[in-house]
């Protein structure tokens, strides 16, 4: 909120001699500067994506997910690239191009964070034999915790740009998050419980899992909090972490050998042939 009434209070200041300096025609070379790159936006996302292709063609289940995100980040990028060229082609006064030179540089950064978050993760499912070592689940954690913490480092960094001091933000919040923390000792349990199923490989999705008096299906989710157990009913469950700590947990699907006791009728008159 800080942030927003720090933008809106720079606005109100600086919009009527900003108005009165900019001269017309000027403005409207900038502004047909602008829409030109905005008709060929296409042609540009075309060229960009072929740069990419090596991440967006991964032969993987997310990889139409991973397209899709790199096409926002394209026209996010071309938009950046069309207001660029529009604010450096305008004569304004030297407040007016210091605010401009100020979203200019939120906006790479946040291209910059941006493109960071969406590579994490082919890179990381591309090392080699990265799934040997961590189970699918696991990566699925790290990358999630990844992207949170380069969010984080992107908007603090925005942040900076405009004169607001994170340091002092995350001081302020310090005995608040104390007291959160004392009052989610619950949440913290299951966080780390949910790490010890993943790193122990207790159990992964499609695992069909027991925990005695307390739920028996298959599971479908593994979250940070709780994790979703789909019951032979139908029906949907979710089942804290710590859960998995405490209790003992059986996984079926893990079961190497079964053992049938079957019955089976016969006639007295039953031949070998038709016992065999």
């Amino acid at each position: 909120m800080e942030f927003l009434n720090h933008i809106i209070k720079y606005l109100q200041i600086n919009f009527n001699s900003m108005i009165s300096e900019i001269d017309l025609i000027n403005l409207s070379i900038s502004l047909g500067l602008f829409f030109i790159v905005l008709i060929f936006k296409n042609f540009i996302k075309l060229l960009l994506k072929k740069k990419i292709k090596f991440l967006t063609s991964l032969k993987n289940k997310k990889s139409k997910e991973l397209s899709e995100s790199f096409d926002s980040l394209i026209t996010f990028f071309v938009y950046f690239i069309a207001f660029f060229i529009f604010s450096i082609t305008l004569d304004t006064s030297q407040k007016i191009s210091i605010f401009f030179e100020k979203i200019n540089l939120s906006l790479f950064t946040i291209l910059i964070f941006w493109m960071i978050q969406q590579t994490v993760e082919p890179i990381i499912t591309g090392i080699k034999n990265i799934k040997l070592i961590f189970s699918s689940d696991l990566l699925e954690w790290i990358i999630k915790a990844l992207k949170i913490i380069i969010f984080i480092l992107g908007f603090s960094a925005v942040l900076e740009l405009w004169g607001i001091k994170v340091g002092a933000i995350i001081a302020g919040l310090g005995l608040f998050g104390v007291a959160v923390a004392l009052g989610a000792q619950d949440l913290f349990k299951n966080l780390i419980s949910g790490i010890l199923v993943l790193v122990e490989k207790r159990f992964k999705k499609g695992d069909v899992i027991i925990i005695e008096n307390i739920i028996e299906g298959s599971v479908e989710k593994i979250g940070f909090r709780s994790t979703a157990i789909r019951k032979f009913d139908k029906s949907i469950c979710y089942i804290p972490n710590f859960q998995f700590a405490e209790n003992a947990v059986t996984n079926i699907s893990e079961t190497t050998y079964r053992r049938i006791n079957w019955i089976i009728g016969l006639e007295y008159k039953s031949t070998v042939n038709q016992l065999k």
